[in-house]
């Protein structure tokens, strides 16, 4: 389950529930207390735990939405580099800055997601890597019978 706890905080803070997950694909990410009080129902958090999560997932938010923004800025300047008389200085420029971006954005995301994992009991960690797999196991039959319908 080594997989499975890498990606569990990301997982069990963003798709766990069907509520969640359908107000992402709309558009809208689950507010902190959201993510908090769907975390609360399935591995009963103690208070300190709940305020913890809180500040981290605050913290994630805050810092990915600011790096997300400038990485998007940054992807549009690429795309506005397409052209004949390119800048070739100025595309490997907007291309590393963005790749450094990426790299301190994945190292943040890892960094606090470990922060997050390291809020829960044992026990809870094995709540939550029980319903990861059952929350994949269902993905993957919805994506099963999508494609059963779409072929």
């Amino acid at each position: 389950m080594h997989v499975a706890k890498l990606f569990l905080p990301a997982v069990a803070v963003l798709a766990f529930s069907v509520p969640a997950m359908a107000q992402q694909m709309a558009g809208g990410t689950p507010s902190v207390d959201d993510q908090v009080n769907q975390l609360d129902e399935m591995v009963d958090l103690n208070d300190g735990q709940k305020e913890e999560l809180s500040n981290l997932l605050t913290q994630m938010q805050d810092n990915v939405g600011a790096n997300e923004q400038e990485a998007q800025q940054l992807q549009q300047q690429l795309s506005e580099h397409v052209q004949p008389d390119y800048d070739e200085a100025a595309i490997r420029a907007d291309a590393e800055r963005l790749g450094d971006l990426t790299a301190e954005m994945t190292a943040e995301s890892i960094i606090i997601q470990s922060q997050i994992d390291g809020v829960f009991t044992q026990e809870q960690r094995d709540q939550l890597d029980e319903a990861v797999a059952q929350q994949q196991q269902q993905m993957q039959q919805m994506q099963e019978q999508m494609q059963q319908q779409g072929g």
